[in-house]
């Protein structure tokens, strides 16, 4: 059964995370990280008013919802409560919310990566039906258009143009560029040639990770940078194995600590939820691409659980012992995947190399975030 914690409303676990998350940045938050366009006075207006819009509950239909609400700022820009998301009006989605720390390096977006732009990717929560609710781009935009607070800083960020569809996208895309997350203990020992920055175990964890476990075939670590994603699509069997399940059931959250067995379909009916996903191949229509899902980047990895495209392993060791396996057998199986063997011993080296990197940063993004929330109108 796919991993699910209680259900609470995202806002609630704000307190005791930010103890999970690293201190406010105090190297170079780039570090390990491909260049990025430096920013412009431009850049940075259209950026801080992005944040407030990610963060603003009435970009929803209902004023229920915002982006900041499934991608939790505390919780690594995911959302660690919940295996899959949560849409209006509680409706269950699909897959696991991905973080957006470190986007704008992505080539494709989405787990199926449906989308190779952030402008155009912005839309799609903001007007799916069980997500944010939207009836059009133009029923959004008048909306934002009527909201006082926003015709000033609208103005400041695009002259002359102000609340359109355009700006509203861009003014998001913006912001998410500037979630770049880098200068992790793992950069400043293999970038930044800090001998001090890594331990024995977590040197040992890296040599195991490029070497026996053969991670770095789908993770890739490169001269100059590391994004620890080759930007392609496989197939580990998760999918397939959710697909062969059928009508499972589902333990939904009664509060108090009490669940109930409800089955998928009828979930389904009472929520709109589509369980039936086949990853890539709804893209592509490609035989070989059923079941077959984005590869994440491991940056701030230990941060963004719980792990697959649906949520289903809640910790890294889980995800370690997934591979050592060799994934889920299925007819369309990835041909890197094979069983490691590894020992006890190597497991826990592995869990601690990807504990080494988080990004110095990710506390003052989330920080930024929240101030955001908290100024400049009802959220």
């Amino acid at each position: 059964m796919p991993y699910r914690r209680p259900h609470r409303l995202a806002l609630v676990v704000v307190s005791g995370v930010f103890a999970l998350l690293p201190h406010i940045a105090s190297g170079d938050p780039a570090l390990g990280l491909p260049p990025l366009a430096a920013p412009t006075d431009s850049t940075t207006a259209r950026a801080d008013l992005g944040r407030k819009l990610f963060m603003d509950r009435r970009l929803s239909r209902n004023g229920t919802l915002s982006c900041g609400m499934c991608h939790i700022p505390e919780q690594g820009f995911t959302a660690n409560e919940m295996a899959t998301a949560i849409g209006i009006e509680g409706r269950s989605l699909r897959r696991n919310a991905p973080t957006i720390l470190n986007v704008a390096f992505q080539q494709h977006l989405f787990h199926d990566g449906r989308e190779t732009s952030l402008e155009h990717q912005v839309w799609s929560p903001l007007l799916a039906e069980d997500e944010m609710g939207n009836a059009s781009r133009s029923d959004l935009t008048a909306r934002v258009r009527a909201l006082s607070d926003y015709s000033v800083a609208f103005q400041r960020a695009f002259p002359g143009e102000g609340v359109i569809e355009d700006t509203i996208a861009i003014a998001l895309a913006g912001y998410e560029r500037t979630l770049a997350a880098g200068n992790s203990r793992f950069d400043r020992w293999y970038f930044g040639g800090d001998t001090s920055a890594l331990t024995a175990p977590e040197r040992a964890g890296f040599d195991l990770f490029r070497g026996k476990a053969g991670c770095t075939a789908c993770h890739r670590v490169a001269a100059g940078h590391a994004l620890f994603t080759d930007h392609r699509f496989h197939n580990t069997g998760v999918g397939w194995l959710h697909a062969s399940v059928g009508n499972r059931s589902l333990s939904v959250p009664l509060g108090g600590g009490a669940t109930a067995e409800v089955s998928a379909a009828a979930m389904a009916m009472l929520f709109g939820a589509n369980l039936r996903d086949e990853g890539r191949f709804e893209v592509t229509h490609q035989s070989e691409d059923r079941w077959a899902y984005k590869t994440p980047s491991l940056r701030n990895v230990a941060l963004t659980g719980p792990y697959m495209h649906d949520g289903s392993l809640a910790t890294l060791r889980e995800v370690i012992e997934f591979y050592d396996r060799g994934g889920v057998e299925n007819p369309g199986k990835d041909a890197l995947l094979r069983p490691l063997n590894l020992t006890a011993e190597e497991k826990q080296a592995l869990v601690g190399f990807l504990l080494s990197l988080t990004g110095d940063n990710v506390g003052q993004l989330a920080a930024e975030a929240r101030a955001a929330f908290q100024s400049g109108g009802p959220h």
